[in-house]
Parts: structure tokens; C-alpha cells; sequence
């Protein structure tokens, strides 16, 4: 891989790291890179940690390729959301360790974790689709419904509200705020735990729990790619 997503593997933990500029956005190649992760994850039997760089997970989308037309904007949400839907189903668990701020699509890679944890600090964590003028998209409708508290719910998708890394905890984006210092000890202590899992065990008991959110899933993306974003 190139340096936008690294990949470290540590003793059956599997660090993925994005690396794609001051916001880390989320262009077709680092959503591209981030399912050749998962696949090298999952061929290492590993638990996955997924952060960013010092102070952002990830600004969301790449802006450049939303603003270049419709269409590229069109299957761009499309490939981020078959990536969040990827990583709600993926066999082995999956943390987000939220080295910072988490806008838009990144708060949605929290919400697709198995378990999110933020670091303290003046950052912001939300849904700002509708502050920039983007309808949101059913698949993120459903996605956001189904993680977050139903007045966050509200509040983030509607209102485009933004959440300091408690509040957001509150909301259901995050588990557990720790000071950034402890960030990466954190994330490998619960992989350590969640190494112990049995493994075909979670991942069946994964698929059966969220079969109806995947099966929502699936038809708001084809919804989305049939109607557009309007």
C-alpha cells in the first residue's frame, strides 16, 4: 500500500491508518486502500484498529471529487457506503481509534466500528452534510438511525449538529473518550481483549444482529444509486 492507508500488523492486530492530507479525506483510492486492508485483515485473522493522523480520523469525502460532477459525487457515496456496510459485516472486530475531529463520512467509519474510541480535546465529531448543502443519503439515514440516540439522531442528521468528543459519546458515535496520549494503548487493550473472542462465534452473532440494518443497508445504496442524492 502507499502511504494514504498504512498497514501494520502486531501480534494478530491489524493498525490501519489513514494518511491523505491535512483533512484525510476519503477519495475513491484511500476507500479503495481501506478494502484492501480489510482483506489483508481478514487473511491475518486480525482485529482491525482504524485511526488517522494526529488530531483528524477523517474530514470525509474528498472535496474534489464531489465538486467534479454529479456522477463522480454519485458513486463516490456509493463506494463509501459499500466500505461502511463492509466493515459493519466484516468477520473479525473492528475498533476506530478517533485520533481527532471525525466529520461527515468520518463519524460514519465510527459508526460502522465495532467499538470507537475518541480523544479528549477541541474537536468535533458529527454529521455536516446538511451545513454544506448535501441532502443526506438514505443509506446514511439508516446507518445513523440505527448507532445513534434517537434525539442525536435528530439533532446530527437534521440539524447538522456537531458533537465534542463526550457529547458525541453520549450520542452513540463513541464508547470510551481517553486522553489522546493513551489513544493507541487504549485501542490495543481492547483488541487484546477481543482477541480472545471466538472468532466464527462473532462473526456469525455479528451477521445475525445487524441482518435487518444490513439488509437496509443494502437497499437504501441501491436506492441511492438509482435516485441520486437529491
Amino acid at each position: 500500500m502507499n502511504t494514504q492507508v498504512s498497514y501494520q500488523l502486531d501480534n494478530g492486530i491489524a493498525i490501519v491508518q489513514i494518511n491523505n492530507g491535512k483533512v484525510n479525506a476519503l477519495s475513491p483510492e484511500v476507500i479503495q486502500q481501506l478494502g484492501s486492508a480489510l482483506d489483508r485483515a481478514e487473511a491475518d485473522k486480525a482485529v482491525v484498529i482504524l485511526t488517522g493522523q494526529p488530531g483528524i480520523l477523517s474530514g470525509g469525502y474528498d472535496l474534489k471529487v464531489m465538486m467534479s460532477g454529479p456522477q463522480n459525487a454519485l458513486d463516490l457515496v456509493a463506494q463509501g457506503s459499500a466500505l461502511t456496510r463492509r466493515m459493519l459485516a466484516h468477520p473479525y472486530p473492528v475498533i476506530v481509534a478517533c485520533s481527532g475531529h471525525a466529520v461527515a463520512k468520518g463519524a460514519f467509519l465510527m459508526l460502522a466500528a465495532d467499538y470507537r474510541i475518541a480523544i479528549d480535546g477541541e474537536f468535533k465529531i458529527g454529521l455536516n452534510e446538511v451545513q454544506i448543502g448535501m441532502t443526506m443519503h438514505d443509506a446514511g439515514i439508516i446507518l445513523a438511525r440505527d448507532r445513534l440516540t434517537p434525539a442525536a439522531f435528530q439533532r446530527s442528521v437534521i440539524n447538522a449538529e456537531m458533537f465534542s468528543p463526550e457529547e458525541a459519546r453520549v450520542a452513540g458515535f463513541v464508547d470510551r473518550v481517553v486522553p489522546a496520549e493513551q489513544l493507541l494503548e487504549s485501542a490495543m487493550a481492547i483488541a487484546e481483549q477481543f482477541k480472545q473472542l471466538n472468532m466464527p462465534a462473532h462473526a456469525k452473532t455479528k451477521l445475525k444482529v445487524r441482518a435487518g440494518l444490513l439488509a437496509a443497508l443494502d437497499a437504501a445504496i441501491e436506492h441511492d444509486r438509482v435516485h441520486g442524492l437529491g
